[in-house]
């Protein structure tokens, strides 16, 4: 199946989907507007969330850090580990925006990533293709391929619930043997210092509970004002990824505690001694500040832009040709924000589609084209 087949495909299956549980759970529709509103107000006082946010974080019993940009957020990161060696990873773009994997492998750690698709990804030292499914240019014969690397015993033509069953079994020794685990966040509460993350495959729990050490990355794109915001927020994204109900909502403020004896807060228990969290600037903070930029910050990561994009569907993941982990219609707003580099906003064809489906009602034509207009004046 070609490229075009393939992405055609899943296009109709997302939009379908998407459809079908909009009408079937029309909240969620209510819940997308109360949300662009929430996140908005932090756009316009990102400064004061940040600062909140951290306090927050402090208040229970975290570590909060500020990243101005890629190496910042790398050596905090990186003085936080000090002398640990297995770190397990789930998906996070953060992460990936700042090239902290080959970092941190660069300083002699052993990293893993936990996300089936990016540990296809990983293992085929391959870019991810979909900010949602980052091996969905993958097929079945080629996943079976780079498995049978790692695991001698399966045959290229095992199917892929013995290929799921593979991976499991490589990283479960790696879950019991990790000295940290790294997350990114869906949504932080800038009221309570909480992440929410939210997944499918119960590899977040085991990256955020087994290690005795949790270090979320998060932008500041993605405080907003509550936990109940957060909560929304993670609804709002599953669904319009075509994902709902999601099997995992993660919630972790701070580290593991217990009030088992005497109604009295403790803190580590059974699961992490310590929670850090890097927040990272990387061009968000000047953006915020952007009349028309400002808007791109809304963006909750659903890939949705992909699907309904024309180029998309041509070019795929060579549409963004630097290692950025934001591809599509919503990729060339944050390959500009943070990378200051405007050339993919050229490959736009304006069809429109990115602004119809978006459900924090983002107008990605005109970013795209004031990128663009900035792009011209650089020639």
């Amino acid at each position: 199946m070609s490229w075009l087949e393939l992405i055609t495909r899943i296009s109709t299956n997302n939009y379908l989907e998407v459809e079908r549980i909009l009408k079937s759970h029309p909240y969620v529709r209510d819940a997308a507007k109360r949300l662009r509103e929430r996140k908005m107000a932090v756009i316009e006082n990102l400064d004061d969330y940040v600062k909140a946010t951290m306090e927050s974080v402090s208040r229970i019993g975290g570590h909060a850090y500020l990243a101005k940009d890629k190496q910042e957020a790398r050596e905090i990161v990186s003085k936080i580990l000090g002398d640990k060696k297995l770190v397990v990873m789930s998906k996070t773009n953060a992460a990936y925006e700042v090239n902290l994997r080959e970092f941190l492998i660069s300083q002699g750690k052993e990293v893993w990533e936990t996300d089936l698709g990016e540990f296809l990804v990983q293992i085929t030292n391959g870019w991810p293709s979909h900010i949602i499914v980052p091996a969905v240019d993958m097929n079945r014969e080629r996943a079976a391929k780079a498995i049978k690397a790692i695991d001698p015993g399966i045959s290229e033509n095992a199917s892929i619930e013995e290929l799921v069953a593979a991976v499991r079994r490589f990283l479960m020794s790696k879950y019991i043997n990790a000295d940290a685990g790294i997350t990114g966040a869906n949504a932080v509460a800038a009221d309570t210092g909480a992440v929410i993350l939210v997944e499918n495959e119960g590899n977040i729990r085991m990256v955020t509970v087994k290690p005795q050490v949790h270090i979320a990355l998060a932008g500041i794109d993605k405080i907003v004002p509550t936990l109940a915001d957060a909560f929304d927020e993670a609804m709002v994204q599953a669904a319009y990824a075509g994902l709902y109900p999601p099997t995992y909502v993660n919630l972790t403020a701070g580290p593991s505690s217990t009030a088992d004896i005497e109604h009295t807060r403790v803190s580590p228990a059974t699961g992490p001694k310590e929670f850090h969290l890097v927040l990272i600037d990387d061009g968000r903070l000047e953006a915020s500040k952007d009349p028309v930029l400002k808007e791109a910050l809304l963006c909750i990561r659903c890939g949705r832009c992909y699907f309904s994009c024309p180029t998309y569907r041509l070019l795929g993941k060579d549409w963004i040709s630097t290692k950025s982990p934001y591809n599509g219609p919503m990729g060339v707003m944050w390959n500009y924000i943070t990378n200051d580099d405007p050339w993919p906003s050229f490959y736009c064809t304006h069809s429109g589609g990115c602004r119809e489906v978006c459900p924090m009602g983002i107008n990605i034509p005109d970013i795209i084209s004031y990128i663009k207009g900035k792009g011209t004046k650089q020639v």
